[in-house]
């Protein structure tokens, strides 16, 4: 697959819900983060991208406005393990 088609249809706000949440454990980060920034991807994929190995993408959970205050507090727990 073509990570140019997949980053489009990530970021796309009219990607359907179920289509988000399989991309959102694409091998490649910045699939991911385009998951993590569309705002129609669900508080439960979310959630599971808060853990993510990717800093970058944990930055674009805490910035999507179907975050929770738990998952964004779950991101900021996961980056301070990071760095401890």
């Amino acid at each position: 697959k073509n990570y140019d088609v997949r980053c489009g249809v990530a970021k796309n706000p009219n990607t359907p819900v179920e289509v988000l949440q399989s991309l959102a454990t694409d091998e490649n980060y910045g699939v991911r983060c385009c998951v993590a920034y569309n705002p129609n991807t669900s508080s439960e994929t979310l959630q599971s991208l808060a853990t993510d190995e990717n800093s970058h993408v944990r930055w674009y959970v805490g910035r999507n406005s179907n975050a929770t205050e738990l998952i964004r507090r779950l991101v900021l727990m996961t980056d301070s393990k990071l760095v401890q």
